[in-house]
């Protein structure tokens, strides 16, 4: 067990505050009384794994996370974390496989929870002409999109575009608690392009409206898939991220 593990006490009272709940609020979510609660912040009373558990669910503590509050309680983790070319994941690559080449010809690629690049569908290849070879080195799909070594020059609506992604990573950051993802929110907040919270708030969805490096704009829609039963932190934190096209002239184009 790691020695500089925060008491479990200490970070369920982090989590706690962090999704802005009283000891009562907690209490009556998780059905547990708020005395008990109390003296299990205070190290007073020892949890058990079901009750960390409870208390993870009810604060939407990720699975991540959840392994780091069963740790600092003397528990056994909850989930396993395998490579991806584990042969215990077999099945998950096969998956993500499967999704990827179903969207050819149009953009699509896997990301981990940190948004790094796991692999690309041939469509891909449209987003990635032009990026800068530090970029595409350990290539990071936020970087890529909106460092100004990117596609960031070329997309029409960045500021749009900006507000939208960095919004949603603002979001993660939160939920996550990761130092990882604050510091990847940071890095991205520091590029130049703005945010524009006011564009097109009559439409349906934000747009990424991408000029090609030959000079035709390109629309899309992005859409978010997901291992909704993963019980493998690795399969868990992968998303797959699909561009489609928004019109039918890049519909056309990309065929």
């Amino acid at each position: 067990m790691d020695l500089q593990t925060p008491p479990f006490g200490s970070l369920l009272r982090s989590w706690r505050q962090r999704r802005r709940l009283s000891q009562l609020d907690l209490a009556l979510e998780a059905d547990v009384s708020a005395r008990h609660l109390s003296f299990i912040e205070t190290g007073r009373a020892t949890p058990s794994r079901a009750m960390v558990l409870r208390l993870a669910e009810a604060l939407a503590v990720p699975a991540r996370e959840q392994n780091q509050l069963l740790i600092a309680a003397g528990l056994a983790p909850a989930y396993s974390e395998r490579a991806m070319d584990d042969p215990g994941m077999s099945a998950v690559r096969a998956g993500v496989d499967r999704v990827l080449n179903a969207y050819n010809p149009f953009p699509c690629l896997a990301v981990d929870r940190s948004w790094n690049v796991l692999q690309v569908n041939a469509g891909a290849a449209v987003m990635l002409d032009g990026v800068a070879a530090h970029l595409l080195a350990q290539p990071n799909a936020l970087r890529i999109s909106l460092h100004p070594d990117g596609l960031a020059p070329r997309i029409r609506n960045l500021a749009q575009w900006r507000h939208h992604v960095i919004g949603r990573l603002r979001r993660e950051a939160a939920v996550s608690g990761s130092a990882q993802t604050a510091a990847l929110l940071a890095e991205i907040e520091s590029y130049p392009g703005g945010e524009d919270e006011t564009a097109d708030l009559g439409g349906v969805v934000v747009p990424l409206e991408l000029v090609t490096t030959g000079g035709q704009l390109l629309r899309f829609l992005s859409t978010v898939t997901t291992f909704g039963t993963a019980l493998d932190l690795t399969a868990a934190e992968l998303s797959i991220e699909a561009f489609l096209p928004a019109d039918g002239s890049t519909a056309e184009a990309l065929r």
